[in-house]
């Protein structure tokens, strides 16, 4: 092997098997440091799992006590998996990374539409985020859209690539805590985790330009078919719709490819996506809804309290998202043991 092949591996390739006795770190329970038995083992893990006739394959075909045990298991994860903690750990970063994102957002934006028009469709977001977070992040919008140049240039380009890599680092403590959900180590290489969070950091993007220029394009092609001005009408009615089925297939993408998992299997509806879009939706309402009504965090903090407020809402959501991602876990975990296939973590849960 070529010292080029070594440095490819070394980025681009798993982790090596020894690489926790190299750094002093205790080996995983039950695990086997031997070549050949790791070997082996890293092969029975990306093969599909046996099948017992008659047993589930599917969520949906699980039975109520399988559901039960999934919810006890489920409510002993949540603490044991200190979520609330991690979900702060996420908040912290994607905090950090919510202003890159937001400048990357409008930019990329500017390259197809009037940047300046890029306020006015956040509307859709007047119903999820309280009042205070809305006005920081319009602020901002408009700030960035007033100074932005819409010409593809060298320098733009590399401004965009500036603002996607800081906003990364939100996504890969999201992917972080995807490992911690599912009992898994980050396996993947330096160069690989970075490519899959910056391809799902761009996705997320580029999914909300998507959204923001239907909904300034849709009610003017729909004018145009419709008559009498339903255009606007018909577009009220798929605004949420569409902003679920976005949410569903952004949580399906991020359940998937942000564990690092050599068993992953692609669900586009699966149980933790349905619940972790629901209870965004709920909890941000309900969150909203207590701002405006009960809390003042202006006169609490001054002027950091839009600040604050979004900083709030940013951990309940990765609350949320974690939740789903746990849900999802033990739901693949009850199938695995109705299947005859020990998975991870059971070992822990067989003490409580």
């Amino acid at each position: 092997m070529s010292a080029r092949d070594d440095i490819i591996g070394a980025f681009m390739g798993p982790l090596p098997a020894d690489w926790r006795s190299r750094k002093g770190l205790p080996p995983l329970p039950d695990a086997d440091t031997a070549p050949e038995t790791a070997a082996k083992t890293a092969a029975a893990n990306r093969a599909p799992p046996p099948r017992i006739p008659g047993a589930p394959q599917t969520p949906w075909e699980l039975s109520r006590e399988s559901w039960l045990a999934i919810g006890k298991r489920l409510i002993h994860e949540f603490g044991s998996d200190r979520v609330t903690s991690v979900a702060g750990g996420v908040t912290f970063f994607g905090l950090l990374a919510l202003f890159p994102a937001i400048t990357a957002l409008v930019s990329i934006y500017g390259l197809l539409a009037d940047p300046s028009t890029i306020a006015g469709n956040l509307e859709m977001l007047d119903r999820m985020l309280p009042e205070s977070a809305i006005e920081l992040i319009e602020g901002q919008v408009t700030a960035i859209a007033s100074a932005s140049s819409t010409s593809l240039s060298i320098a733009g380009i590399v401004a965009i690539l500036v603002a996607l890599w800081t906003a990364n680092g939100g996504m890969k403590a999201l992917i972080e805590a995807m490992n911690i959900a599912w009992f898994e180590t980050e396996k993947r290489g330096f160069i690989r985790l970075n490519l899959v969070s910056m391809a799902m950091t761009l996705g997320a993007i580029l999914s909300i330009v998507v959204m923001l220029a239907m909904v300034a394009v849709l009610p003017i092609l729909l004018n145009t078919v419709l008559a009498g001005g339903w255009g606007e009408t018909v577009m009220g009615l798929l605004r949420w719709p569409l902003l679920v089925g976005l949410l569903i297939f952004g949580l399906a993408v991020l359940y998937r490819f942000g564990p690092s998992k050599e068993d992953a299997v692609w669900q586009w509806i699966s149980p933790g996506a349905l619940l972790a879009t629901a209870g965004l939706l709920v909890a941000s309402a309900l969150f909203s809804f207590y701002v405006s009504n009960f809390a003042n965090y202006n006169e609490t903090y001054g002027s950091l309290g839009a600040a604050v407020v979004t900083m709030m809402w940013l951990w309940i959501a990765a609350i949320v998202v974690l939740v789903g991602a746990e849900l999802n876990s033990e739901v693949e975990r009850q199938i695995k043991i109705e299947n005859g296939v020990p998975p991870k973590g059971d070992e822990d849960l067989r003490k409580t």
